[in-house]
Order: structure tokens, then C-alpha cells, then sequence
């Protein structure tokens, strides 16, 4: 079951507000797509500072069974990395929605969060 709290992307990425910087908004993977990567043991994000586009590949997740994108949910300012995610990545799979998170952008625009899904479109997508 995927938070009720969240916003979601096709791309398996969730969305939490506030995040820990002001204004900002934090991002990670959701349950289902760590479990579909198998063990995560290398995570790439973007640098802070780093201007990121809503649908663009911003990041790399590689797990035993393969490298895949990390894709930006909005567009806007990245404002933090999980800086503990470099000694321990294994944290996406233990603690996808909370420790595993990955970064904080501050939105570009705020209205790209209302065309995010809720966690009953999200989980409607993964049953069909």
C-alpha cells in the first residue's frame, strides 16, 4: 500500500510536501519500483544546485539486475541530496518513502504538483 499522503508519476517516483528545505518538495522511488529493481547498491543524483525538467531523467538507480533512470516528477531547483544514501543505498529498498528518500527540489512551478496522481490513480496504473 502506497501512502495516501504522497503524489505519484507513471515512472514509479512519489512526491512528499513539504520537504525539509523551505518551499521545497521531496522525491523518491516508490515501494514498488525498489522491488522491481532487486537490491539498489550505487545511487547518482543530482548536484544541489542543479536545475531539473518535469518527464527528464535527472539520477541513476543500479541494482544487481540493472541501471535505471531516476526521473524528475516537476521541474524546479534541486535543493538537497540524501547524502546517506552514497555509504547506504540499500536504504530505497529497506525505507523507500522514508530514510530512502533521494532529493529536494523547490518547484518551478507549483501547479505541476496538482497534475500528479493520488495514491488510488498510482496503485489503479499498477493493476491494469
Amino acid at each position: 500500500m502506497n501512502p495516501a499522503d504522497l503524489k505519484y508519476t507513471a515512472e514509479h517516483e512519489w512526491v512528499r510536501e513539504p520537504g525539509e528545505a523551505e518551499g521545497s518538495v521531496r522525491i523518491g522511488i516508490t515501494d514498488y519500483a525498489q522491488d522491481a529493481l532487486g537490491d539498489i547498491v550505487y545511487v547518482s543524483l543530482p548536484e544541489v544546485g542543479a536545475s531539473v525538467s518535469a518527464g527528464e531523467p535527472c539520477g541513476e538507480l543500479e541494482s544487481t539486475k540493472s541501471v535505471s533512470d531516476v526521473y524528475a516528477p516537476i521541474t524546479g531547483e534541486v535543493v538537497a541530496i540524501n547524502d546517506a544514501l552514497d555509504a547506504t543505498p540499500e536504504l530505497v529498498n529497506s525505507d523507500a518513502y522514508g530514510h530512502g528518500w533521494l532529493f529536494e527540489v523547490v518547484p518551478g512551478d507549483r501547479g505541476e504538483l496538482d497534475g500528479l496522481m493520488d495514491s488510488a490513480a498510482y496503485e489503479a496504473g499498477l493493476d491494469s
